[in-house]
């Protein structure tokens, strides 16, 4: 029997396990394949971890039968309470038949559009995924740069680029990208690599990099809250076609300034970026904060003062501040 692994969250919606959250994922998030053959440092399930078997970020993955899984996705699905789902893949022998597998057999059973997140051999495989349904191939690319990749994942950094640009142009609107910001890149680095993504109709996931123990990163400090409320705006800015990287201005070390653009009221550059209705509830931090990503839409409360943490004096122009304080903030349930 096929065993298949979900994010904590993911099991208490499907009633598989009991969390009290504060916040539900509103995309399933599975993942296949156990103990991967990489090594990228910064890693839970990286073939020289020491991190347990179950972890992935900070997030507990528990291990139930796919057999056990799948209707209950259907269900969950039927009644709306998750619009997506998502199967992370480790590298390992057989990892592209059997997330075809889950794939096919989750198809079967309901429309739930179906992402997978994987990496690929060539451009045949991710065509057989998108002929057997997934909404998107999703790559871990993590890194903003070749000097980056190198130092924390290794590989062929011009391989991996070739095969998101190929897949990108035969499948129009199925790529999907995943960058990691407080790797070692400059805030100038990643912004060109939003804008690299933009151009080629790439979807952008941005997370924060979480230190895990066990990892060769685990001392690391994840990156500092302004650093990354700027990246956050600056990929809303681009996805967005408000503004342009070769348009904006940074310092000497790369810092990116102030864009001159007032950004929205209502905090959307702040919430969980990805595919759709993927929020990723607490993924790269704790239910204490500092938040990151806002899994849900954010109070107007939240929204000035994540504009305020970019350190921009132009995030709140023409807004009038006063009116938040007086607001009484939302339920934070999704």
């Amino acid at each position: 029997m096929t065993k298949i692994q979900a994010s904590i969250g993911t099991a208490a919606v499907l009633g598989l396990a009991e969390l009290r959250m504060s916040a539900a994922p509103t995309t399933a998030y599975l993942m296949l394949g156990g103990r991967c053959a990489m090594t990228c440092a910064f890693c839970a399930q990286a073939r020289d971890s020491e991190a347990g078997s179950l972890h992935l970020s900070r997030v507990i993955w528990p291990e139930y039968d796919l057999d056990d899984v799948v209707p209950r996705l259907a269900e969950a699905a039927s009644r709306g309470v998750l619009r997506r789902a998502c199967l992370q893949v480790t590298v390992g022998a057989g990892a592209y038949r059997h997330a075809l597998a889950v794939l096919r057999v989750v198809k079967g059973r309901s429309a739930l559009p179906f992402d997978v997140a994987i990496l690929p051999r060539d451009l045949d495989q991710v065509r057989g995924l998108v002929e057997a349904g997934a909404d998107h191939v999703g790559f871990g690319l993590d890194a903003a740069c070749e000097r980056v990749f190198r130092e924390v994942k290794g590989g062929d950094w011009r391989r991996g680029l070739t095969l998101i640009e190929d897949t990108a142009r035969a499948f129009p609107g199925r790529a999907a990208l995943h960058l990691i910001v407080g790797l070692g890149e400059t805030e100038q680095e990643m912004v060109d690599r939003f804008q690299w993504a933009h151009d080629r109709g790439i979807t952008v996931g941005l997370f924060a990099f979480t230190p895990v123990r066990g990892t060769a990163l685990a001392d690391r400090p994840p990156p500092p809250l302004d650093a990354y409320r700027r990246m956050q705006a600056a990929r809303w800015l681009i996805v967005h076609d408000r503004a342009s990287a070769g348009a904006m201005a940074f310092d000497a070390a790369g810092r990116l300034l102030d864009p001159g653009i007032p950004l929205p009221a209502d905090g959307e550059p702040f919430r969980t970026s990805g595919c759709p209705d993927c929020n990723r509830p607490f993924y790269n931090e704790r239910p204490t904060g500092p938040m990151y990503n806002y899994p849900c839409p954010l109070t107007s409360v939240e929204a000035a003062r994540a504009a305020r943490e970019t350190g921009w004096s132009v995030s709140l122009a023409n807004q009038d501040e006063s009116r938040f304080v007086k607001e009484t903030p939302k339920e934070d349930l999704c």
